[in-house]
């Protein structure tokens, strides 16, 4: 998992601030040792070593403001003073002094453009070399293990700021992934709550419809009456959608509870012609239902209803609402054809959603659904949700 963007922020600050910290424990660590010595030079190198530190401190406090511009020139000042107290301190001073080259050459790095940071450090090596010359000649032993490392610093130090890069790039990947994730966990919801609403819906008032238009001519009241059906269902319809693009629950369920509101579900596919009867009934002790289980739980069963009312050519379709300890479950029970759930193929049954998208919408609440079924012999399905959210792992 990528780093989130405090922890680069403070990965990156971290590495930043290293070569400040080494620059000014050397420059206080010189200081300190000309004042123990008092001699005549204290007076002489001090103020430039102070001048030094000064407008290292001052660049990086104003270094925003110093802007494109200033930057490069702070820099020549910092090599011009840094390259004045390496030449004028006495050899054993010196010694220690010439390390300001490492972050010297990690602040040139900072440099805008592309050549201003190679510059900078080819000018910060050619000063380091100076000075190490004038202590003890040109001496290899001596010369190269700083100039090693300041080329190793600031490999390093440009690595860091390519992974740097990268992973705030990958984060951003990361973050445009999880939102589409989002979208099109969202398209599939509603693709769900479209199925278990407008779709069964309107095949049942399609039914309507086509017996009015059989019945139209021979038996003119009854016609009409289907047809005042399926204003009314539309109507209801309405609601129904109303409610998914407001992400509200069914109309009435919060007001009367899920027991009302699957009498009420069960009461319309019964009264649709050429349906099978349809009953309901309720097990164990009614208790609250939160909104959000009740919505799923009333869905899923109105889907499972349409499929048996529909497919399965059931004489009578039995609903059954349990309460249950910590638990409730619809039953929805048939004596139509049957069939083998095994041999189901995902996306075959329902017109693309069915079972397949009961099982997500439950999984999402911690809920379940089990079908069985013989061909021949009826089917019953159960979806099972808990009553509340089971504590995750290390809460409170």
């Amino acid at each position: 998992m990528p780093p989130s963007r405090s922890a680069l922020r403070r990965l990156s600050l971290s590495a930043w601030h290293l070569p400040h910290l080494v620059f000014l424990t050397v420059v206080v660590g010189t200081l300190a040792r000309l004042i123990a010595v008092h001699t005549w030079l204290c007076w002489i190198i001090a103020p430039p070593i102070v001048l030094l530190a000064v407008a290292y401190v001052g660049g990086l406090a104003r270094w925003d403001r110093l802007g494109t511009r200033g930057r490069p020139a702070w820099l020549g000042l910092l090599l011009l003073l840094w390259g004045y107290v390496c030449w004028a301190l006495p050899s054993e001073l010196a010694t220690g002094y010439v390390w300001l080259a490492v972050p010297l050459a990690v602040v040139a790095q900072r440099m805008p453009g592309r050549r201003l940071p190679l510059a900078g450090l080819w000018l910060t090596t050619a000063l380091l070399v100076a000075a190490l010359t004038r202590i003890g000649g040109f001496d290899l032993e001596l010369i190269a293990p700083p100039t090693a490392a300041i080329w190793a610093t600031v490999a390093l130090h440009r690595a860091q700021d390519r992974l740097m890069r990268e992973l705030a790039a990958t984060r951003g990947e990361l973050a445009a992934q999880q939102r589409e994730a989002g979208r099109l966990a969202e398209r599939a919801r509603l693709a769900r709550d479209l199925h278990d609403t407008l779709a069964q819906e309107i095949a049942g008032s399609r039914m309507l419809l086509q017996a009015a238009d059989r019945d139209w001519e021979r038996r003119p009241d009854s016609a009409r009456r289907q047809v005042r059906t399926v204003v009314d269902a539309l109507g209801t319809h309405l609601a129904e959608t109303r409610g998914i693009i407001h992400d509200l629950t069914p109309p009435g369920l919060d007001r009367d509870g899920l027991e009302t509101a699957l009498h009420d579900l069960c009461a319309r596919a019964d009264a649709a012609p050429g349906a099978p009867a349809v009953s309901v009934s309720t097990r164990g002790e009614p208790g609250p239902v939160p909104a959000d289980r009740a919505v799923a739980l009333l869905r899923v069963t109105r889907g499972l209803l349409a499929n048996a009312c529909e497919h399965a050519r059931a004489t009578h379709v039995r609903v059954t609402l349990h309460h249950a300890d910590g638990a409730v479950a619809v039953e929805v029970s048939d004596d139509g054809t049957g069939f083998d759930p095994a041999a189901t193929l995902p996306g075959r049954e329902g017109r693309g959603f069915g079972l397949t998208a009961a099982r997500d919408r439950l999984a999402q609440l911690e809920g379940t659904l089990t079908v069985d079924g013989v061909p021949g012999r009826g089917t019953r399905a159960r979806a099972t949700v808990p009553v509340q959210a089971r504590a995750t792992a290390g809460a409170a």
